[in-house]
């Protein structure tokens, strides 16, 4: 966590140099863009009894995020659209096999900015993501169906500096929470497991701005 917020702020600072102009997000503008995300975590395991004391690695984990989105100001500093969410995460064991998963989510944003000076906002934004998957695997000799139904909420603040070409980029800081329900179909037997996480991760992103984007003053 300590690393993930010394890049955020590292970014913060690194755009700070970068900006042209002042702009201020109006009632009626559009806005288009995305987000590339990564976090990374391990885990240590610690069994204990009566005459046994036992540490070790736990599973380590790596993701990778992209979430494009196309929004719409309802009014000044509020905007709302529709976004895609891809994750790719991989899991890796000490003592099994690593594990690959990806994730295609679609739903619901906003995000609300707070105007700093003549060419920066703060904003924070809340997302929502739904998404359903099927697959089949070969276990052994009998063919295993596998539904997955995946429900994902995000929420976090960011910092973003706006150039005098109505492009704006940014740094976000986001809490997210994710279940997914998988449920395996092997001869006439239905399985439900449901597993729920939350993790923080940074992201770094680029959004154009349409529709007559103002200056500060004006």
């Amino acid at each position: 966590m300590k690393l993930l917020g010394k890049i955020f702020f590292t970014v913060v600072f690194f755009l700070g140099y970068s900006c042209l102009s002042a702009q201020v997000l109006n009632q009626g503008n559009f806005v288009m863009g995305g987000t590339i995300g990564v976090s990374a975590t391990d885990s240590k395991v610690s069994v204990k009894t009566n005459d046994l004391d036992q540490r070790g690695e736990g599973p380590s984990a790596f993701q990778l995020n992209f979430a494009p989105t196309v929004g719409y100001f309802l009014i000044d500093n509020l905007a709302i659209g529709m976004g895609l969410d891809y994750t790719f995460s991989r899991v890796q064991d000490p003592d099994q096999d690593r594990t690959d998963d990806s994730d295609l989510l679609f739903g619901p944003f906003a995000r609300y900015y707070i105007p700093v000076g003549v060419d920066m906002a703060f904003f924070v934004e809340t997302d929502f993501g739904f998404g359903n998957a099927s697959d089949q695997q070969l276990i052994g000799s009998d063919r295993q169906r596998i539904n997955t139904h995946v429900f994902a909420f995000g929420i976090g603040p960011g910092f973003s500096i706006f150039s005098t070409h109505d492009i704006g980029i940014e740094a976000l800081l986001k809490y997210n929470y994710a279940r997914s329900q998988f449920e395996t179909e092997n001869g006439g037997l239905t399985t439900t497991t449901t597993t729920r996480t939350s993790q923080f991760d940074i992201a770094v992103g680029v959004q154009f701005y349409f529709g007559g984007v103002r200056k500060v003053g004006e």
